[in-house]
């Protein structure tokens, strides 16, 4: 146990301290879509441009100071919030940001073509998120990354990669799915809500503490740390909704713009 306090004052140290890690891998995605831009031969338009902005902002607030230091060992309600930006935020923000060209250069590319419509099938995406979500909450998880700088990355690139997985059957145009239509797709969506019950029900409503990383952390005034893995549980529910049914209000919008058309 003093092994682990140490590591964790370590950890609570360096993330008060600027975190030049963050800024390098923005600085990687950033050059990566102008780079994927420049290869497409696209112009970026206004609307991607502010799509690939937003994305690149969710993710600057949720890993830099102060909700990255907070998040990394001291409130677990600050930690659910990094994973709603970082794992529902940022990832169908980023793929909107991809130019048109893009997405062309990719579904000509025949020899990834069956291996990409695999690994991005909903049945596959839905579960890849679900197990990314379960794993990285799970406590003997959660307590062995987080005491250090690599292991908290690794739970934040997971997130990442699990949202990104989860969204792009949604957003991507690549690979073509002529049967996961619009009302298909609110159902995807929707099962994603019922499956982040588990979760909520685990936080919010255990008797007792489930992270030593929360639990062992300098206290901060005016919230325990039981409310404060409450407000975790809550803040995944309701947050996650939030962003899944602004979602589904778009799909139905989209759908019902073009039901019209057709008919019209």
């Amino acid at each position: 146990m003093q092994w682990w306090c140490s590591a964790r004052a370590t950890a609570w140290s360096w993330e008060w301290s600027p975190y030049p890690g963050v800024w390098l891998m923005l600085g990687v995605l950033v050059a990566g879509w102008v780079w994927v831009h420049r290869r497409a031969g696209a112009e970026a338009s206004a609307g991607r441009t502010a799509a690939f902005g937003l994305g690149a902002l969710a993710l600057w607030l949720a890993l830099d100071w102060p909700v990255g230091a907070l998040a990394a060992g001291y409130l677990a309600s600050v930690h659910m919030v990094q994973f709603l930006l970082v794992g529902l935020v940022a990832p169908p923000l980023l793929l909107l940001g991809v130019p048109g060209a893009a997405w062309e250069r990719l579904d000509e590319a025949a020899g990834h073509r069956r291996s990409l419509r695999f690994a991005t099938h909903p049945l596959v995406a839905f579960v890849v998120f679900n197990v990314v979500v379960g794993v990285t909450h799970w406590p003997t998880v959660v307590d062995g990354l987080m005491a250090s700088q690599l292991g908290s990355f690794a739970i934040d690139m997971a997130w990442l990669a699990g949202g990104t997985a989860l969204w792009w059957p949604v957003i991507a145009p690549v690979p073509e799915r002529e049967g996961f239509s619009y009302p298909v797709k609110m159902g995807y969506l929707v099962a994603v809500t019922v499956t982040s019950t588990a979760p909520f029900l685990y936080l919010t409503f255990s008797e007792l503490p489930v992270y030593a990383t929360y639990e062992l952390a300098p206290p901060i005034e005016g919230i325990s740390t039981r409310e404060d893995q409450q407000a975790a549980g809550i803040l995944m529910k309701l947050g996650g909704a939030v962003v899944l049914w602004t979602a589904l209000t778009v799909l139905f919008w989209r759908w019902y713009r073009e039901e019209q058309g057709a008919a019209g």
